[in-house]
């Protein structure tokens, strides 16, 4: 039985699961429990809509490239877009700085799928 290195497209893909999994996990626990509670800006509903597509796109793009979907990388470059968005706002409303980094690093995982198509 040989045992076989993971190939760099195959690392960087587990790597990209692992991102949008844990953005996915950032973006629902913010905006159900911080944004909720804080309210007031934090619950406008294009920054609380964004945050609810984010976590969505997220778990849709983890789950197709698990599934070894021939749609992935179209879908980690939409992923990478809604996270860059989902970054920018929140950013702008403030003390969200867990969600901003968990999106900008999906985002470059994202980026970096979509620009490796097999």
């Amino acid at each position: 039985m040989s045992h076989q290195a993971h190939t760099p497209t195959e690392h960087a893909m587990q790597a990209c699961i692992v991102a949008c999994s844990h953005c996915y996990q950032v973006c629902l626990q913010t905006a159900m429990n911080h944004c909720l509670e804080a309210g007031g800006k934090h619950v406008k509903p294009k920054h609380f809509r964004l945050l609810m597509n984010c976590a969505e796109i997220c778990q849709t793009s983890a789950s197709f490239q698990l599934s070894s979907s021939h749609f992935q990388h179209r879908l980690c470059e939409l992923c990478a877009e809604i996270c860059e968005a989902c970054a920018e706002d929140c950013e702008k409303v403030g003390g969200m700085d867990e969600c901003v980094k968990a999106c900008r690093e999906c985002a470059e995982s994202c980026r970096q799928m979509a620009s490796t198509q097999v």
